[in-house]
């Protein structure tokens, strides 16, 4: 029987994840630079905190969730984003008493069911930041620009950020009757889930990719904001412009997930077809309180990664995909064998990348292979080098060889 992955996932081979390494660790580094500390958190969580934190009347809980009951006969989904997680985790683990503001990211698996396509899988990762105990809208100002610096150190090209408040409960329930005012006399026009989430849910009719174009005339909800609402807005907008950070409002940008309060945002980025969305997110000032934990505000954001990969190759991005090695060592004899294995290991403690021969080639194929495998340098040992303590170590690029002291070997390669 021959397997072969699932639908919507894929395997990341030799020669590929080393893009997957770069892009990592350029977040990492970001992170490190902002003042982020890394979380890890299941990747399987009880089915009520996603339900609850993500929202019923969201695509992902009503459809996209991955469900299944354990043996002891217990709800469990396999995380379909990273911020309910974490959150649970903070309260969990007590990180509200922490005298600072916790600042952290993650990287890691994502699953939703859905249909498959360009930058969309089932098994797909996210990069993303939360912050928790800080109501400034510096801080919101903060994590947009951390995901723009993100971007912009890839090296991808024409990102667009888009940001709009959606205020808090008040301001919501009074734009709430407005919206409805709108969209009642259009019921008929829309898709059915738009025309379910009427009652349950109207903001998220704005989320829907397929009828906005019935939406153009739609009250804006930063006419409904309350005089805080406003402000933070305004100081989150002031923070951006300060930073250089470009950005467009956009009045219908709700996101789609019910947790947001006050800044919500996307990242925008043509090259996948109808798919522009790249990154999102917003604030959440509610969502601690609704995981049972202190009332704490918190805000965040995700970045898709393959998405974000696929642009990059769209763009032609030059990336350093390949770690060269720095020596290929070429042992001629069965003694130059043996001192090799141990030189090889000496190397290797020292920090040095280094690879030898494991087929038993002559010294004609093996130079090609240090040649495929981009080798700085060959270390040719013979008899007679091994008779003098020494080794010929030659340069694949000038071609240039020289003679040098075992014992100094790891020296001279740093």
């Amino acid at each position: 029987m021959a397997f072969q992955k699932p639908t919507g996932t894929q395997d990341l081979l030799p020669g590929t994840v080393e893009r997957w390494q770069y892009v990592e660790q350029k977040a990492r580094d970001l992170c490190r630079r902002f003042h982020y500390r890394e979380i890890r958190t299941p990747i399987f969580e009880q089915t009520e905190l996603f339900v609850r934190g993500v929202g019923e009347t969201t695509d992902i809980v009503e459809k996209e969730m991955y469900t299944f009951r354990d043996k002891g006969d217990r709800s469990m989904t396999l995380r379909p984003e990273g911020t309910a997680g974490v959150v649970r985790s903070f309260v969990e683990n007590k990180l509200y008493g922490e005298p600072d503001v916790s600042k952290l990211y993650y990287i890691g698996p994502m699953f939703r069911y859905e249909r498959p396509q360009a930058g969309r899988q089932r098994q797909f990762h996210q990069f993303g930041v939360e912050v928790f105990g800080a109501e400034d809208p510096s801080i919101d100002a903060e994590v947009i620009a951390l995901g723009y610096q993100f971007y912009a150190e890839i090296g991808l090209k024409d990102v667009k950020v888009e940001i709009n408040s959606v205020g808090n409960p008040a301001s919501r329930a009074a734009y709430r009757l407005k919206l409805l005012d709108f969209l009642n006399p259009l019921r008929d026009k829309l898709c059915k889930d738009c025309q379910s989430r009427i009652e349950r849910n109207p903001l998220r009719v704005l989320d829907c990719k397929t009828d906005q174009a019935y939406f153009a005339d739609a009250p804006s909800i930063l006419d409904s904001l309350d005089e805080e609402c406003t402000a933070h807005f305004q100081k989150v907008l002031q923070y951006l412009q300060a930073m250089e950070i470009p950005f467009v409002v956009n009045t219908r940008l709700v996101r789609g997930l019910d947790y947001y309060t006050h800044t919500a945002f996307e990242y925008k980025a043509q090259g996948i077809g109808a798919i522009d969305t790249i990154g999102g997110g917003g604030r959440y000032n509610g969502l601690v309180g609704d995981v049972g934990g202190p009332d704490q505000p918190g805000i965040g954001l995700g970045i898709g990664l393959e998405r974000v990969l696929l642009i990059l190759e769209k763009q032609e991005a030059s990336l350093p995909l390949v770690n060269p090695l720095d020596v290929y060592i070429i042992a001629l004899g069965e003694q130059a064998e043996q001192e090799a294995v141990k030189l090889l290991f000496d190397l290797r403690k020292r920090g040095v990348a280094a690879e030898k021969d494991y087929l038993g080639r002559k010294m004609k194929a093996q130079m090609k292979s240090a040649d495929r495998m981009q080798a700085r340098y060959t270390a040719i040992l013979g008899e007679d080098e091994l008779a003098r303590g020494e080794i010929a170590l030659k340069s694949m690029a000038t071609g240039e060889q020289r003679f040098v002291p075992l014992a100094r070997l790891a020296d001279e390669l740093l």
